[in-house]
């Protein structure tokens, strides 16, 4: 099931010198050896998105109904039939497999979940062997932790672990754990634990699955603390998938703490970076609860996706618009920043009734490349402000555009060359529309409805922008309030300015360009959240930017921010006003 789901609570082609090719990430090194697991972003489908709606006809028999062996199959043959030869290969069962209509689990004599006979009466084994029938994949799904209806009275035996019993697996205070507090905490200081987890591997295993969806893992999931620390749960799954000597996906959910990266990554092949994408409604999702949360929420995990691990930002449900609850514009740019950060490509929609357009957002070769190519997932190059340019500079020296107006009116969004690295002339290709739209001059202006998109191929003809670099810390500068120098060891001198805060500023003094002009400048900073600031030239009036968050404060990350200039010196000044900034590292000017 997926993060709030457990118990129906909503959650909510030129080389660019490297000091201006920091902003665009670029790919990873072709002889990298590809793992095992992982290699490329999974495709599929989930039964999530339509089990937990209540759009009308969905779940007839009671919430979450939808569960079924036949509604299973019958999506199973859809993807076949109509999205196979695409690359999408997963069906993945979510929550409720083993539970009944009034959700009540059931559990085999050896506390693990045994599937409803009403909604699966031929068992999971047989659902498994029609999917790998068609030519696809079996995914099943279960919490963290050892569900409380699992624990009996302690003394329920461990499958293949002979004198362990259930009391032997979980603290002796019983503490919960997992997003829902559904299950007891599982205690790896005792052998008995890992054999517990050793148990249901082997038993999905056994059924023939391919991929596992382990939900409600912390850090993350609404939960912190020690109770909710299930590093040691992913860790042992881990173990537990290598010892059946079958090949299983695990993937992680939901809303996973980023500063457990690390684990993530080493344990598992995706995690999921943010709360659930359904609404819990009428529909199947809603464009404020939640698919825009994934732009201010993906930057800061851009860096941990590649080859054997993937950001995964949960369902991409843009197949049926009225089921959906989205509008076109809507659709293409979910499945715009979907495909560009390299995501999971998994929708949730009703399979057999995909309309023409729906059908044409999944099924388009050309973004499902950029999904499942070896260019690396784009970031913003602009602020998280309502119009953004995200890009990433591919193998073959093109770069990935995408422009998004996030705002609730139409509004034009410009990608400004120098802000990939160049200048001068480049040629632009149309991915959604597979239509070369010709050659442009230094930048690319578009006129976008309400949350719209574009999304481009873009091969420089220009040539390479060279910068003059201007230190945070540098003494030539003037801070103001409470702003200081500090150490920082990821910054390009060492030294960073931080304490933005509440009136603190910075100022850059002498920042010398040759003609008057507006100039893109990209500005390198350190961020564990997102934060605005105000940011002004030669004492003129200012333009709040948000930056979108670095992950932690030890990450440096940049965007480009447009400045007007005068020829000769300038000031430019970064300020926090009323809130907190985000700390300065340095800021690099065009020289011309």
């Amino acid at each position: 099931m997926r993060s709030s789901s457990y118990f129906a609570m909503p959650a909510r082609a030129l080389l660019v010198l490297a000091l201006t090719a920091v902003a665009v990430p670029t790919a990873h090194a072709a002889d990298t050896p590809a793992p095992a697991l992982a290699a490329k972003p999974y495709m599929g489908w989930s039964s999530w998105s339509m089990q937990s709606s209540k759009y009308p006809g969905l779940n007839p028999d009671g919430d979450y109904s939808y569960l079924t062996e036949a509604n299973v199959l019958k999506q199973t043959d859809a993807l076949a039939a109509k999205l196979k030869k695409y690359g999408y290969a997963y069906v993945n069962i979510d929550a409720g497999w083993w539970m009944d209509k009034t959700w009540k689990s059931g559990f085999d004599q050896y506390g693990r979940q045994k599937p409803d006979p009403v909604r699966f009466p031929h068992g999971m084994k047989a659902v498994a062997d029609r999917i790998h029938a068609k030519g696809l994949k079996a995914g099943i799904y279960l919490p963290a932790g050892l569900e409380k209806g699992a624990y009996g009275d302690g003394k329920t035996p461990v499958w293949n672990a002979e004198g362990c019993t259930t009391a032997d697996i979980v603290y002796d205070d019983l503490r919960t754990t997992n997003g829902w507090d559904s299950a007891y905490k599982l205690d790896f200081s005792k052998p008995c634990a890992g054999k517990y987890i050793d148990s249901q591997a082997q038993l999905i295993a056994d059924w023939g699955f391919d991929f596992l969806k382990l939900d409600g893992v912390g850090p993350g999931s609404g939960k912190s603390g020690d109770q909710y620390d299930n590093v040691a749960d992913v860790t042992a799954w881990h173990q537990a998938i290598a010892g059946t000597g079958r090949p299983i996906h695990l993937e992680l959910s939901w809303s996973l703490d980023i500063g457990h990266a690390a684990d993530w990554k080493k344990y598992s092949q995706g995690w999921r970076i943010d709360t659930d994408v359904e609404c819990y409604c009428n529909t199947l999702v809603s464009w404020e609860n939640s698919v825009d949360d994934r732009w201010d929420d993906t930057p800061a995990w851009t860096r941990h996706a590649g080859p054997g691990g993937w950001n995964d930002l949960d369902s991409l449900d843009v197949g049926n618009g009225r089921m959906d609850g989205l509008t076109k514009a809507e659709r293409q740019s979910y499945a715009t920043l979907w495909a560009i950060a390299k995501s999971p490509l998994y929708t949730g929609d009703d399979l057999t009734r995909l309309d023409s357009y729906g059908l044409s957002l999944l099924t388009n070769r050309e973004v499902i490349a950029l999904d499942q190519g070896p260019n690396p997932p784009a970031q913003p190059v602009t602020p998280s402000d309502p119009q953004q340019v995200w890009a990433a500079k591919n193998p073959d020296g093109t770069y990935t555009v995408a422009l998004f107006n996030l705002a609730d009116a139409p509004a034009a969004v410009t990608a400004d060359w120098t802000t990939l690295g160049f200048t001068g002339k480049a040629a632009v290709r149309d991915l959604w529309n597979h239509e070369n739209l010709g050659t442009y001059q230094n930048r690319i202006t578009q006129a976008l409805p309400a949350h719209g998109s574009r999304l481009f191929t873009v091969t420089p003809h220009g040539t390479a922008v060279t910068r003059t670099g201007y230190e945070a810390e540098s003494a030539a500068n003037t801070l103001g309030g409470n702003a200081s120098v500090a150490d920082c060891s990821a910054c390009s001198d060492g030294k960073k300015v931080g304490n933005l805060y509440l009136g603190g500023r910075l100022t850059f003094n002498d920042v010398v360009v040759a003609k008057a002009g507006t100039y893109q400048i990209k500005v390198s900073y350190i961020s564990g959240d997102a934060r605005s600031v105000d940011i002004s030239a030669n004492g003129g009036g200012a333009t709040r930017h948000k930056l979108p968050a670095t992950g932690d404060w030890g990450t440096v990350a940049s965007v480009y921010v447009p400045v007007t200039l005068k020829a000769g010196a300038n000031t430019i000044t970064f300020d926090s006003g009323t809130g907190y900034a985000p700390d300065i590292d340095r800021i690099d000017v065009p020289k011309s």
